[in-house]
């Protein structure tokens, strides 16, 4: 049942970033037209970071694909870590993104072009409703890979939301500089949060505990078992941010035979059942006998 589960959440999310996929590969095409025909910068910026996101959510699908492989003699834990991979190259290159993005709003604070604004309404509200409806795809995901790649969508459709308003404002007033201003500002605000992702990315690469209230909420389950004098050695780690790995040794405070091992061992299993650990290794110490790992 355990797996089942796991599996069926990871079709889902192999499904959500499908959609997420074609959607802007699709919208990326008619944005390099419409950039064209409209003669806005802003429109082809944006189609070519599209692009790149495009080429990102696809490494993303492959990546999440192939995390679902089962364990072997190579990977020992399995693939799960290569969907985390894939979140740490998507923020990357929606960094990089962003900062090409200010070097070519910027420029134009100095000298902004006039657009053809009918063309710019038009195209900004066909970009909401498909990266809007793209990113809602995504929003039911609980990966580091569908929350980067959710960034993604959401800087888009932050961004169509800006050619919105300078596009309606610009039907009335002679201002186009209001085009590269909004763009800085969503974008920065993009970059922000996409970083904050790309640190806990980092530090889950570096194998940090992935969560520390988690952590002390386990520990204290193990210290007030019956029969069990100190918990060391604990360690709490993550595959890719959702399934995590635990590791831990109990100090017992009385000998016990096999039988009340076997019963400890029971209770150990049932009070974890509920942390939906991927991986738990515990291990059983007399109080007279010393620990090996230290």
């Amino acid at each position: 049942m355990h797996n089942h589960a796991h599996d069926h959440q990871s079709d889902q999310s192999n499904s959500r970033i499908a959609w997420a996929f074609f959607l802007n590969v699709g919208f990326t095409i008619i944005e390099f037209i419409g950039g064209w025909l409209t003669n806005s910068t802003a429109i082809m910026a944006d189609a070519v970071h599209d692009l790149g996101d495009s080429l990102s959510i696809g490494l993303a699908w492959f990546l999440s694909y192939w995390s679902n492989k089962p364990a072997n003699g190579h990977f020992s834990y399995g693939y799960r870590r290569f969907s985390l991979l894939g979140s740490l190259i998507n923020g990357m290159v929606l960094i990089v993104g962003s900062i090409w993005v200010l070097s070519e709003a910027i420029p134009r604070l100095q000298d902004p072009e006039m657009p053809v604004v009918e063309g710019m309404l038009l195209m900004a509200i066909f970009g909401i409703v498909v990266n809007g409806f793209a990113a809602y795809k995504l929003s039911g995901g609980k990966t580091l890979n569908e929350r980067v790649l959710n960034w993604h969508l959401l800087e888009d459709v932050l961004g169509w939301i800006a050619v919105f308003i300078v596009s309606i404002v610009l039907m009335f007033v002679d201002w186009p500089i209001l085009d590269p201003i909004l763009s800085i500002g969503f974008t920065l605000f993009i970059a922000f949060n996409v970083f904050r992702n790309l640190w806990q990315t980092g530090l889950l690469f570096l194998q940090a505990v992935p969560d520390k209230k988690l952590q002390h909420q386990i520990k204290e389950i193990l210290k007030n078992l019956a029969g069990v004098k100190d918990v060391h050695h604990l360690h709490l780690w993550s595959l890719d941010g959702e399934h995590h790995v635990l590791t831990a040794h109990l100090t017992l405070s009385n000998s016990i035979n096999v039988n009340e091992q076997l019963h400890l061992k029971q209770k150990i299993a049932g009070e974890l059942d509920a942390f939906d650990l991927e991986h738990t290794t515990i291990e059983l110490e007399f109080d007279n006998e010393g620990c090996r790992d230290e």
